[in-house]
């Protein structure tokens, strides 16, 4: 997904590591993290709420904000909203033994 959207910028002969920075390395400004932002709920929907991250950080944090770390951040949403989603499921399952 980010080597598409620096593909589009003509950088897609940089090296990505899980220490790049998106605004030092890739020089990237807010309106292109803003566009990334949209490419993961277009990709994951609601379980990956880019926006409610980055609020969360101080502006620093988001200047200096690596891959590594939204990866992190991702890999997180991804596996709360399974474990949400096995969690009602097993509460339905539940539910329904319970009314045999």
């Amino acid at each position: 997904m980010l080597e598409a959207m620096l593909d589009e910028y003509g950088l897609d002969d940089i090296e990505i590591t899980m220490e790049t920075r998106f605004t030092e390395d890739l020089e990237l400004e807010s309106i292109d993290l803003v566009t990334l932002g949209g490419s993961l709920e277009a990709r994951y929907g609601r379980q990956v709420n880019f926006a409610e991250f980055v609020a969360g950080l101080e502006l620093d944090e988001i200047i200096g904000l690596t891959v590594g770390r939204l990866v992190e951040y991702v890999v997180r949403s991804l596996r709360a909203a399974e474990e949400r989603s096995l969690s009602a499921a097993e509460e339905s399952s539940l539910m329904a033994a319970e009314g045999s």
